[in-house]
């Protein structure tokens, strides 16, 4: 999550008081910026205003940093879904990367969801699966990167195409109700079919009667 900061600044020659908005900024780009400003003597409401559009103060700031020093961060999550028509399988696989601590990690998981009724709704379920997992791993207040390959459930998540089909309506509702409980900004981009093997393996292998998951350290998140 970023941050804008909001200010009043105090004329050194005259009574003027001018009020200054900055661009948004990471954390700990705000906090030192805060206090490279306040060396001046010459701010005064100084105010932080997140991406959602929620205000906090420094010492709220200063407090979200110490609980957020051993929480999850650089998310990224790959995710895919699979349904077989003839069987009425379905199959989902994500993957996660994170940082934490400073050491970087991949979590791969994959589910077999019941009560699936098309190949959109189980690329659904995949995107359920991953949010259900970033509130597992304790995310709170981060920006994390969601990358999947299908175009339907990227361009509805971002608002891009109308959704019409009421279960998957009701699918994207739970995601987006649980990311805003996290205070998760979710940024959705597709990704092509060969950019997501990994997550497409982790479907086949759930379809198949496998169930995984497994995190390990990666030395490269990339």
């Amino acid at each position: 999550m970023k941050f804008s900061l909001e200010y009043m600044y105090k004329h050194p020659k005259s009574q003027l008081k001018i009020r200054f908005v900055s661009d948004p900024v990471s954390l700990q780009e705000a906090i030192f910026t805060a206090n490279d400003l306040e060396k001046t003597g010459r701010i005064s409401e100084l105010i932080f205003i997140d991406t959602k559009g929620v205000t906090w103060t420094k010492k709220e700031l200063l407090k979200l940093t110490e609980v957020k020093k051993e929480e999850p961060k650089e998310i990224r999550v790959f995710f895919d879904g699979g349904f077989l028509t003839e069987s009425r399988m379905s199959g989902q696989g994500i993957i996660i990367y994170f940082s934490q601590n400073g050491i970087n990690y991949r979590l791969k998981k994959n589910a077999s969801f019941t009560n699936i009724e098309s190949n959109n709704e189980a690329e659904y379920a995949a995107l359920w699966s991953a949010a259900r997992e970033l509130e597992e791993l304790g995310v709170q207040y981060e920006q994390v990167l969601i990358q999947g390959d299908s175009k339907v459930v990227i361009e509805q998540m971002k608002g891009e195409w109308p959704c019409y089909e009421v279960n998957l309506q009701n699918w994207a509702d739970k995601i987006e109700t649980l990311f805003k409980k996290l205070q998760i900004e979710p940024v959705y981009e597709w990704i092509a079919r060969n950019e997501n093997k990994d997550a497409d393996q982790l479907v086949n292998q759930a379809l198949n009667g496998k169930i995984i998951k497994a995190k390990k350290e990666v030395i490269d998140n990339s």
